[in-house]
């Protein structure tokens, strides 16, 4: 996208997002959905399909533009951001990447444009963010597959479409080999979608258990029509979405700061304003310090993700620091707002919560230090 187009699309987005999604966030966190007129403007927007393919009427994001605008999104309620994640992330990624061309014309344009909805469907009891415990089977029968199992976790579930679910085909029982993914629709005989979870934070967004019994599928819905590439295909969405939440994560600290300091200088303590007592400034000198940083980590990273020259350590890196970032700069909200910071009321107590979730999920912070460590053995020269 030509930096003109780019700059528009960012300023339209942080004008949606910081007056009108904003001025939504009780009304979501009240009813636990997104309103109907903010999902009608995203979708009018392009926001269902900002980084699918232009020829399937998305927006053609690259990494470093799907950062950019991540960091808009990260400025308020992250259930804004779920409502299309998956279409652009993880569910998206697996027909983008890894679907054969009649499956990309049969499916990206709908999800494009917000009339479809895609969930990726790999997270199972056994089987986080390490998926060689996955336990859900896919047998041929002729020219279908038979899909018996159970997942959950799976964001927007209550609401998809289409589920992308991964199953074994072969005969093992574990490890990462032999695992299939299945473009299945939410409306086939035997899908039963669990109730919505119950959350610490991020209302406004679903996750629910999913229920295979004996689903048929016709062998066309496999997608690549190989089986055994799906812990590949898995892989490369989530290592694009670790960029897209690090991003997230980095917009909601600079969220986070601006409520600190509106707090801090418009309230009073013994006749002196907040602000100026030195040990509120170095909350915020800290916080602001570890946003910028994270900014230009998750930039580098995207960069490094585009040109190929890094898209194992620097995604892993900046989903790390990002994500456990934003839980420092929360922390340091609350407390520069003190007993208010506690308050349903005030945004940053939802933040609080709401960010939590960012060090789980496209893998725990403990599978990324894993990551980041392998690579760094792996590529050491002596």
């Amino acid at each position: 996208m030509e930096p003109e187009e780019l700059s528009g699309v960012l300023d339209a987005v942080r004008a949606f997002v910081r007056k009108d999604v904003v001025a939504a966030e009780d009304e979501i966190e009240t009813s636990d959905r997104i309103p109907d007129g903010i999902r009608a403007t995203a979708a009018a927007m392009g926001l269902f399909g900002y980084a699918l393919p232009e020829e399937y009427g998305g927006m053609g994001f690259s990494a470093y533009e799907d950062a950019l605008l991540a960091i808009e999104f990260g400025w308020t309620t992250p259930a804004f951001r779920s409502m299309f994640g998956t279409n652009n992330g993880i569910a998206g990624q697996v027909l983008v990447n890894a679907g054969t061309e009649s499956q990309k014309k049969r499916f990206l344009p709908g999800l494009a444009s917000g009339q479809l909805v895609a969930s990726f469907a790999l997270t199972e009891a056994e089987a986080g963010s390490d998926p060689s415990g996955l336990r859900t089977r896919a047998v041929r029968d002729g020219d279908d597959y038979l899909i018996t199992g159970q997942k959950r976790f799976i964001t927007n579930a209550a609401t998809a479409q289409l589920l992308m679910v991964f199953a074994r085909t072969d005969n093992a029982t574990s490890g990462t080999k032999g695992i299939s993914v299945f473009i299945v629709p939410t409306d086939t005989q035997g899908v039963t979608i669990g109730p919505k979870d119950a959350k610490m934070g991020q209302r406004g967004t679903a996750t629910s258990e999913l229920f295979f019994d004996n689903v048929r599928v016709p062998a066309e819905n496999l997608v690549g029509e190989v089986e055994g590439e799906g812990f590949g295909t898995a892989m490369r969405s989530l290592v694009k979405g670790r960029i897209h939440v690090a991003a997230m994560a980095t917009g909601m600290a600079f969220r986070l700061i601006d409520e600190s300091l509106q707090h801090a200088t418009t309230n009073s303590q013994g006749g002196q304003k907040l602000a100026d007592f030195q040990l509120v400034q170095a909350m915020l000198a800290e916080s602001q310090a570890e946003a910028q940083a994270g900014r230009a980590l998750v930039l580098d990273a995207a960069r490094a993700y585009d040109n190929g020259s890094d898209r194992l350590i620097s995604p892993s890196s900046a989903k790390l620091f990002c994500t456990e970032m934003v839980g420092r700069v929360a922390d340091r909200a609350v407390q520069i707002h003190g007993g208010m910071g506690y308050m349903r009321e005030v945004a940053v107590e939802r933040f609080y919560r709401d960010c939590r979730l960012f060090r789980l999920y496209e893998g725990t912070s403990e599978i990324q230090k894993l990551i980041i460590a392998k690579q760094m053995v792996k590529g050491f020269k002596g």
